[in-house]
Order: structure tokens, then sequence, then C-alpha cells
């Protein structure tokens, strides 16, 4: 636990103390203190963040994790109160030798029941027993109050300094310099998919996570442990909620809106939430470049439902259901490019239309049986369903031409045309079974194991062309055959089912060396697949040292093997076919960590500092278009990725969390030892940060700040290409987020009066999010085109969204 102790400079100089006068005031000034230092949990034993805690005249509030630590008078009577909306407040008395040090352990119940403290002996450095060791723990709170164009945790993920993305359309993210399929994530303990086809942010619309289901979120950006699953790069590992009451939300804007309603039975046996959510973001879409008709929807339905059978036996069901429809008519599109010496202006007139189409559904049935308190095992059984379908026919008529000192153009260059063509359908089918178990051997040693098999039962029918005249945006490709030159033609039909093992086991241990508490982790994981009949082995371990300091510190290390086991998508090469000898990639970590805690103007900090390194072996190359991975589907890359992280959290402002980050890192490949070049998701150079504030004259005004600055990505290379001819990169991406609420009605000093209309809610808000604030027009990617004058081959960027304002309204009930 954290044992900073906040002491007045004393004078060390012995000599002054003989003297009466500098001893009394050394008295009065350098008054003796105690320590007390913890943790504050609900029922489930999740922490209980911002819970005002009291004593005498000062005030401080619990970090994200729900740790404190306060320095008391010493030798002298003094009470504590904790203090959490919704639950009872409790008070404890204590009375301490100076410099003494007191670890409590306390659980704040519903105001049903009563407080709870618990003196704890364990040697613990988190009672969330859900949180992995190498872990950022994210609230659902602070996901839902900063401005959100996906609607779920990636927004909030994003301003971390290992977690890299250039486009705010898109709820999938880059971690350290891997792609955005190399990414794990769990929801209750069960493996979340994303759909396959899709290729840019504009199709994408919500991400899977609802933030107002959600209780917490744990993220690991490298290093965890061996109870996760086969990714090279993350863990997002997310927990819903058990309401213990009724509980509701309803929130509308000019993108849509979503309702959720939670309850929990009078015996405590029997809770639920469901939530419901829709939105069509036409009108921050009508923000790009181009006169565009967009119709984008999207909703999804998901429920989380938990019963008591007995003390024993406890059964919980996760649901969701999503789709989502893309529609799309281009107009035109002008977009600037070039040099300042040689401007140029690309103008498309299009005829034709994109219809989009994405349904997902998973489900999950969990049984949990706990014989004794030591023993806890578990049986899931899942399944997951997508159904996909990517139909388009989009002709463009294009014109480059030169530009003057007033922007107009003045010369053409090249007059040109092109035809895309897709019918694609994509249906997969994954279900299994999984089983988990832990057995603590004591307080302060645990051993946990699992097992799980899935089969997958995927169905492709790929039919894609390009078309291009002689002067086309790229030269065409003479690989294909006599007849029509195209730039390239996909066309296969792909049935594939198989079947995957996996299991686990891990031992943790807390113990004191000396003065000083040790945390280990160490494990081994499996797979196979019977595919391509290959067989991984992956030891995976954690150590955690700290140090009996008056600094709070704690040092971490982190290494393991990490394999990625080919989906669908990895081994499907670019002419459709499968290589049915890919095998898994291979990542090996290197994590050092550094948690420096310290309180500054009486309120908790925490600075964290990350270096890795990492060791990639057996790379399938790819090529990144907008959000769309394509893999060559050969295992003939190796490369390496290192980088340093840092991140400042804490209450900038009493009672809110905020926090600073800043990253360096590098991503390289060597393909068919060619040389290195870098990763088409080398991140390079990121600073971010996630910033709130309220007006003291004012404390119900409160303004968030989503602002990144990151260097741009490798500008991609086209299909078929050779990725060493393009080694450039795209502009810094560079966007700053503001939201803006007004609350009429919450908890603390806004409570509506009896009888009221307001009286019906918990909170009442309205808001305003300013996204893109200095309407930035960032990059995503390119299209590529050939000046058939001087085949000079230029970088046409595709522009992201402008300048939108959105309005809202929130009701809690």
């Amino acid at each position: 636990m954290k044992k900073t102790i906040l002491l007045p400079t004393m004078l060390h100089s012995k000599k002054y103390l003989s003297i009466l006068g500098f001893s009394l005031l050394g008295g009065v000034l350098l008054a003796q203190t105690a320590q007390i230092s913890g943790k504050v949990v609900d029922e489930n034993k999740q922490p209980l963040a911002h819970t005002h805690i009291l004593w005498n005249d000062q005030e401080v509030y619990t970090d994200e994790n729900g740790n404190f630590k306060v320095d008391i008078p010493s030798n002298q009577s003094v009470t504590l109160t904790f203090h959490y909306d919704g639950r009872m407040t409790y008070h404890q008395t204590f009375n301490l030798k100076d410099k003494n040090k007191r670890e409590i352990f306390v659980l704040l119940a519903p105001d049903t029941e009563a407080g709870v403290n618990l003196n704890t002996a364990e040697i613990s450095f988190q009672s969330n027993k859900n949180k992995p060791f190498q872990s950022t723990v994210l609230s659902a709170e602070q996901m839902q109050q900063g401005p959100s164009l996906t609607g779920g945790v990636s927004d909030l993920l994003k301003t971390l300094p290992f977690v890299n993305s250039n486009t705010e359309l898109s709820s999938q993210y880059m971690v350290r310099g891997g792609n955005y399929d190399e990414n794990l994530i769990y929801v209750n303990g069960i493996e979340i998919y994303k759909p396959q086809l899709i290729r840019n942010g504009e199709q994408e619309g919500l991400g899977f996570v609802n933030p107002n289901m959600t209780q917490f979120v744990n993220f690991s950006a490298g290093g965890w442990e061996a109870k996760y699953g086969d990714k090279m790069s993350s863990v997002l590992d997310i927990y819903y909620k058990q309401p213990k009451k009724f509980e509701g939300q309803f929130e509308a804007s000019l993108m849509g809106g979503s309702l959720t309603l939670g309850t929990g039975s009078k015996n405590q046996k029997f809770n639920a939430i469901v939530g419901a959510r829709y939105q069509n973001r036409n009108l921050v879409l009508n923000t790009l470049d181009g006169d565009t008709n967009f119709n984008p929807e999207y909703y999804d339905v998901q429920a989380n439902l938990h019963y008591k059978l007995s003390d024993k036996w406890n059964v919980n069901f996760l649901g969701t259901v999503s789709r989502s429809r893309f529609e799309m008519v281009p107009n035109n599109r002008e977009t600037y490019f070039g040099t300042l010496e040689n401007p140029l202006l690309l103008t498309v007139y299009y005829n034709g239309k994109e219809d989009d189409r994405f349904g997902t559904e998973t489900g999950s049935l969990s049984f949990n049986y706990k014989p004794n308190a030591n023993l806890d095992l578990g049986f899931d059984v899942f399944a997951y369903h997508s159904k996909e379908r990517e139909y388009f026919d989009i002709q463009g008529a294009y014109l480059i031409s030169e530009v003057d000192d007033e922007g107009n153009a003045s010369q053409t260059y090249d007059v040109g045309a092109q035809i895309d063509h897709a019918r694609n359908n994509f249906d997969a089918l994954v279900a299994g079974v999984q089983h988990k178990g832990k057995y603590k051997i004591n307080s302060n040693n645990d051993l946990e194991w699992g097992f799980k098999f899935q089969q997958e039962d995927i169905r492709d029918l790929l039919n894609e062309w390009q078309v291009i005249d002689s002067l086309g945006y790229s030269v065409s490709n003479p690989n294909l055959g006599d007849g029509m030159q195209l730039n390239y033609y996909v066309n296969s039909r792909n049935n594939v089912k198989s079947n995957r093992i996996s299991g686990y086991a891990q031992y943790s241990t807390k113990f004191m060396w000396n003065d000083t508490k040790v945390m280990v982790n160490l494990g081994v994981r499996s797979s196979h697949w019977d595919y391509n009949n290959e067989t991984t082995f992956s030891p995976r371990g954690q150590v955690a040292i700290k140090p009996d300091w008056d600094t709070d510190m704690l040092f971490r290390f982190a290494t393991g093997v990490y394999y990625q086991p080919p989906f669908y998508r990895e081994m499907r090469r670019l002419d459709g076919s499968l290589n049915q000898d890919i095998k898994s990639q291979q990542s090996i970590h290197f994590i050092l960590g550094h948690d420096y805690e310290f309180t500054w103007m009486n309120r908790p900090f925490k600075l964290t500092t990350e270096a890795y390194y990492k060791i990639m072996n057996d790379l399938n190359p790819y090529f990144v278009d907008n959000v769309r991975v394509r893999y060559q589907a050969h295992n003939n890359s190796e490369g390496y990725a290192y980088g340093l992280d840092m991140r400042l959290f804490g209450q900038f402002v009493p009672g809110i969390d905020s926090w600073f980050s800043a990253s360096y890192a590098r991503a390289y490949q060597n393909i068919d030892n060619r040389g290195n070049i870098s990763l088409p998701t080398d991140p390079r150079f990121k600073v971010s940060a996630f910033f709130q504030d309220y007006m003291d004259f004012l404390p119900s005004f409160k303004v968030n700040v989503n602002l990144i600055y990151a260097s741009g990505l490798p500008n991609g290379a086209p299909q078929f290409t050779d990725p060493y001819n393009y080694t450039s990169y795209l502009q810094d991406y560079k966007r700053v987020d503001i939201g803006f609420v007004k609350e009429f009605v919450n908890q603390k000093d806004l409570k509506p009066s009896a009888g009221s209309f307001f009286g019906k809610f918990k909170e009442v808000s309205v808001g305003l999010d300013v996204f893109n604030i200095f309407d930035i027009r960032n990059e995503i990617s390119n299209t590529w085109i050939t000046d058939v004058n001087t085949s000079n081959v230029y970088a046409v960027p595709n522009r992201l969204t402008g300048r939108f304002l959105n309005a809202k309204v929130n009701f809690k009930f």
C-alpha cells in the first residue's frame, strides 16, 4: 500500500536545539504526524474512486483505484469520515504515535446496510480481484465524461501514452507499433471479435463497449499474464455492472441517443442491466472533404443478467445484438495537394453508390461455483456470429490541375477515370466452451488455470476489382493477363472450418524481502490450431518490488512470449487464396516500469513510466489503408519495437481525475532480409491529455478536454506494390475536442427539492461538445495518382472530419 509521509522541512543541526526559543518554535511549526493509507471498495470489492475523506478541517479524495493516504497529527484522537453518494458514511477514530503507519481496508456498503472496516495483514498491491497486475485502470465515469464520436472506451484509450490512432472516426486503435488486429478485448471474461470487412471509420459507428453499462476497465499495453489470450499488442478487459437497485440513464444528442436500465431484487439474488444505443453520424461526416450524401445508421442492444442460484452457485448471461448500415452516394471532391512550389488540385466527379451492412450477435452463459472461500470455479459457453456485406459500384472522372496564387485551377495536367466494384460477403460463426479456476492457497498465494475450446466456421465470398484508364490513379497491373487492363482483381470463394484449443496455468505470490514487498506472477500458456497443425508455448512472468521508503515507489518488470495465431484475415493472400501453411506471429516483450505516487496540494498524484523492447519474429507483412489491414499471408518478415511511455495522473482539480501523457516509440520490420523499414504503424512521438475542470464560482459548469498531438504514421503503400518504395509519412495528427456540461441536478450540491419534477432524477445536465475545435484537417490515408506527363506518383491525402458541434442532454434516475 501507499506510504508517502508528508512532513514539513526539518532543521537537522542539533546545535540549534539547545536554544529554548528555537525549540519551542520548532515544536509549533514541526508538528509530529502519523500516516493512514488504504483502499475504499464496494461490497463486490471493486474500488470506489473519488470517495470523499474528511478529518479535522482537511479533505482528500481516493484515486482511480480507490487508494488514499492521509497524514494526521500523532498522539491525539483523529476521526476520519468516508463519504460516497448512495452509500453509508463511515467514521473511524485513530490515535497513532509519531511516524506510525496504518493500512486499512474500508468497505462502504449501500445505504441499506452498515459500513464495515477491515484491517488487513495481507501484502496487497490492489484489492480489485479482476485487475491484472500489469495494467491501467479506467473508470466508467471517465468514459462518459469526455466528448466522444464513437460512444465507447476508445476515445479515452487514445489519450494514454501507449495507444495510437490517426482517426477519430474509428473505435479501433494501435498499441506500441502494433496494428488494429493485435489487440485482445474481453467483456466479462469473454473474448470479443470485430467485423472483418470494415475498411474505414465511417463504416464502423458505435464501438462494442457501452460505457453506461461498464463497471470498470483494465488495460494492459504489454507483458500481461498467462490467463489472457494470444495477441501481440494489448489486452482490454471490461466488466459490466451488476446493479443492486433500480437505476437508469437516458442520453440524447444530435448524433443519436441511448437508454440504459438496471435493477436488482430486494434479496440481491437477481440483477440485470440492459442498454440500447442508436447513432447516425451524418452531420459529422458532412464535414469531410467533398460533396457526399451519407446515411450511416448504427444501433445495438446489450444485456447483462446475473442470478444467484445459491450461496455457492451463480449464473450470468451476456448478450448483444448490433446492426450497422452505411450508405454513401459521392457527388464530387476537390483536394489540394503537392508542394508550395508546385501546388496541385485534384477534382473528381462521381457516379454510383456504396451500400454496406454489418450485423453481429454475441452471447455467453457463465456458471460460477464457489464451494468454499478458497476455491472459485467457472464454466462458460459462448458464441459469436457476424454477417457482413460490402457492395459498391463507384465511377469517378478526375482532373489534375495546377493552382494559381489565388487557389484557382489554372492548367490541367491529366484527365482520367476509374471504376471501383465490390460484391463482398462474409459470414463467421465462432462458438466454444471454457473453464477457469482459481485456488487461494493462503492470503498471499494464488493458483489459476484455464482451458478453452472453440470452433470457427467462416464463409467468404470475395469479388472486387478496379479498372483505371491509361492516365490512371496508378499504373495498371500487367500481371492480370490479356483483355481489360485492371489495376487489381480479386475473386475467391473460401469456406474454412477449424478448431482451436488453448490452456494456461499461473501462480502468484506476495512476500516480504526484509522490509520490501515483492509480488511475483509466473505462468505459461499453450494453444493448438488444427488448420495448420501448429502448437505454441508461451511462458510469461511479472515481478513488482515496493521498497519501504518514505517516497511511495513501485518498480515493475514483465516479460513473456506472445504468439498471435492467425485468424481468417491473416491467412488470406492479396489475391483471395488461402495459405494453409501460415504460422503464428511472435512477439517477445521486455517491459520495465516505475510508479511514483505522491501528494501535491493535499491531493493524490501518480507518475507512471514504462520502457519497453519487443522482438518480433515470423511477421506477416501487411498494407494499411484507412483502418483496413490486408496481409500478404507469408511469415517472411521480422522486426523490433522500442519506446518510452510516461503518464502523470492525478486530481489537478479537487475531486476530478485528469492526466497528461507523452511517449516516444519506433517500430521496424525487415522483409526478406532486405533491410529495416518502418512498420506501417510506426508511432514515433505523441503527447496527449485528458483534462477536467470546473469553475470555482459555478461548480455545476464543467469542462472536459481531449488533446492529442502525434507524429504522422507512414503513408502506406498501395496494394500489390513494394513497401520499400513508399517510406514517407503522413502529416502529424493534431486534435482538440472540448466538452461543456452544465448540471442542473446532482447528488452533491444540486439536490432537487422534494416533490419537484427533477426530484425523480439523480442527475440532469445539458452539454455541448466541440469536436476538432481548431478545424485541423488531419490525414488518414492517401489516394495514389500517377502524372502521365512526368511519371511522378503523387500521394493525394484523404482528410478527416472538420469542426463539429454536438448538443446533448443527460438524465440519470
